[in-house]
């Protein structure tokens, strides 16, 4: 999160809105999440935080952030609140009537913005229907229309579903995330649509970069880039400095007893 903050601005300068997936993505979910959700309430109207699929029950005691938070605090109260918060984050957001916002795709029950407005989404989070489809949905570019997603939730859908959906609520392009992107981001579907992935070596191991979207008051897009490498060298640096600061007070401690 530091880099993240470093690279694209510090709060309350800069904007942000976070597309989900807070939690389960690594150590450090519950100060992640504690971190954003602070942020949410000092500066309300300059961070937007949606939902994502593994902000729900089921899906975070299985990957891993019920048990961090046993592990952590001894208890599941941790994770049972931050729960009932997800239960009220929004599951889309708009941007200048223009761009629409989810964390996983679309969803065949819900061709408007209006229907989608809708939908009673202080819930946990169901296993099928509208409110699924967003969290849960894939874009898959050789496809034509809605197909069933190998995830076992959700639709995937193809350019025409997703060019019949801008048009129809008057917008110009669709941003999710959702899917690892070893680049950082991933235009489809003739700039209809983009994926954008800001996490950098996604738990670990996959060694991808990430991305921060930045968009200025005409909608013009620039991405900004969160290399692995970068990353490292930054932890390598604060390493070399405490390295150096233990050295020092290792030597006065000898020069104090000679």
């Amino acid at each position: 999160m530091r880099e993240l903050f470093e690279i694209g601005g510090d709060i309350p300068g800069t904007n942000y809105l976070f597309m989900g997936d807070y939690v389960d993505r690594g150590y450090y979910s519950v100060e992640t999440c504690l971190l954003l959700l602070t942020l949410k309430v000092r500066y309300s109207d300059r961070v937007t935080l949606l939902r994502g699929n593994h902000e729900s029950r089921q899906i975070s005691q299985v990957y891993g952030f019920y048990d961090e938070c046993l592990r952590k605090f001894g208890s599941i109260n941790v994770w049972r609140f931050c729960m009932e918060v997800f239960d009220y984050l929004p599951v889309g957001a708009v941007v200048d009537s223009r761009f629409f916002c989810v964390h996983g795709g679309l969803s065949p029950s819900l061709p408007t913005l209006d229907e989608a407005r809708l939908l009673d989404r202080k819930v946990e989070l169901p296993h099928e229907g509208g409110m699924c489809d967003l969290l849960w949905s894939d874009p898959e570019e050789e496809l034509i229309g809605w197909g069933i997603n190998p995830r076992g939730c959700g639709f995937v859908f193809g350019g025409d579903c997703v060019s019949e959906f801008n048009k129809c609520n008057n917008l110009s392009l669709i941003c999710r995330s959702h899917q690892l992107v070893m680049e950082g981001y991933k235009w489809m579907f003739n700039k209809q649509l983009i994926a954008v992935w800001s996490a950098p070596n996604y738990c670990y191991r996959c060694g991808n970069v990430a991305s921060i979207m930045e968009v200025d008051e005409n909608l013009n897009c620039e991405f900004k880039v969160i290399d692995i490498i970068s990353v490292k060298y930054r932890y390598f640096l604060l390493l070399l400095q405490l390295f150096e600061v233990i050295s020092l007070q290792i030597f006065l401690l000898i020069i104090s007893y000679s």
